[in-house]
């Protein structure tokens, strides 16, 4: 018995931190969503990491350090379904909107950690509040710049200080939803292509919602 202890011993002294690093965040976010983050314990993490607790500490180092782990791998997820939404339709303004808005919806529906991160961004009080307000903030920045560059591979028929503030509005409404969604991520996608089809002045905007 104890060789066998000091075989696993020296197994955790030598388990790769990188390796694990993903694992333990995606562990943390999992335990945050299902308990909240004050539940969040580095002995309970490791056990459902499925590693040492060393490992965890040489991986992400303080419970700081992973809070920002988790809010930026979530919010890089965010982020990438915004933009697989408009990539997925390069030559189509409106789909390319309708996609990027749904598929964000519909990932953060299910995801109470990127629901509290975007709620942030509206002053609301969370656990991870004092993390959150500032991460937030880069967030929304970040999606917009995202969308920006997004919206300059189309031709569109405005001023770019025009097309700027429909990104602003655009971009702000859907987080709105994420935090408090008022239909379906489809039927929300609907609207606000309507709305960005009816301030282009395109012909083939879809039918007004609840037509």
């Amino acid at each position: 018995m104890a060789e066998v202890t000091e075989v696993t011993e020296v197994t955790a002294a030598y388990e790769d931190p990188i390796s694990s690093r993903s694992r333990i965040i995606a562990a943390a976010v999992r335990l945050t969503c299902a308990d909240g983050w004050s539940k969040v314990t580095m002995g309970r993490l490791a056990t459902e990491a499925g590693v040492s607790r060393q490992t965890v500490y040489n991986a992400v180092g303080s419970r700081e350090a992973l809070a920002k782990a988790m809010v930026h791998t979530e919010s890089a997820k965010f982020v990438l379904k915004i933009a697989e939404g408009f990539d997925d339709h390069p030559d189509d303004l409106l789909s390319g909107v309708h996609a990027a808005v749904g598929n964000t919806l519909a990932f953060a529906l299910g995801n109470p950690l990127l629901r509290a991160i975007i709620s942030a961004t509206h002053g609301a009080d969370t656990e991870l509040l004092p993390l959150l307000t500032t991460h937030s903030e880069s967030l929304l920045g970040t999606v917009k710049r995202v969308v920006q560059d997004r919206a300059d591979q189309y031709e569109i028929p405005l001023e770019p200080q025009q097309i700027s503030a429909v990104i602003d509005i655009v971009v702000r409404t859907s987080m709105s939803h994420v935090m408090q969604p008022s239909a379906t991520p489809r039927e929300i996608a609907d609207s606000i292509t309507w709305l960005v089809a009816r301030i282009l002045g395109l012909t083939e905007a879809p039918t007004a919602p609840g037509a």
